[in-house]
């Protein structure tokens, strides 16, 4: 596993990669950086972040190795399909999934490619917030959110 760490406007970060996959990103709580050989998937990613921070990609294309249950995959391929700009909500995911919404939003917490994987796009019914496991919270999806034009109500 290779370790880079980059500054966000939503923190500071650290992307793993195995081999040629991306397999997590991170927000580092003050770990030592120490700098490793760059691989050519990691560069690849710390471009596209790059891009879409400064609102020049709508969409990652990324080699992704996410660990988790197939359940979990299953919502993570579904949130790769939300667009730029778009949202789903907690429960039209589990409607289309055959689960319920607290599974789809348990799904989301334990999301390892968050930003990547937009994790943040999925909401509560009516528009409503839900959570956010990364960053500084909810703080950090609504700033994710207005990167994109989001405007929650």
């Amino acid at each position: 596993m290779t370790i880079r760490y980059v500054d966000s406007p939503v923190g500071r970060l650290a992307i793993e990669a195995d081999h040629d996959a991306v397999t997590s990103v991170r927000w580092s709580n003050g770990e030592s950086a120490h700098d490793e050989p760059m691989t050519p998937v990691l560069e690849e990613a710390l471009r596209q972040l790059d891009r879409y921070f400064a609102g020049k990609l709508k969409r990652f294309d990324l080699p992704l190795a996410a660990r988790g249950t197939a359940f979990q995959k299953s919502v993570w391929n579904m949130m790769s399909e939300i667009p730029f700009g778009g949202t789903a909500t907690y429960g039209g995911m589990a409607m289309a999934l055959g689960s319920g919404p607290r599974a789809v939003g348990m799904a989301c917490g334990r999301n390892p490619i968050p930003i990547i994987v937009p994790c943040h796009r999925v909401l509560g019914s009516g528009g409503k917030e839900g959570g956010f496991s990364g960053g500084r919270g909810l703080p950090t999806k609504r700033q994710l959110l207005a990167l994109e034009g989001v405007v929650l109500l």
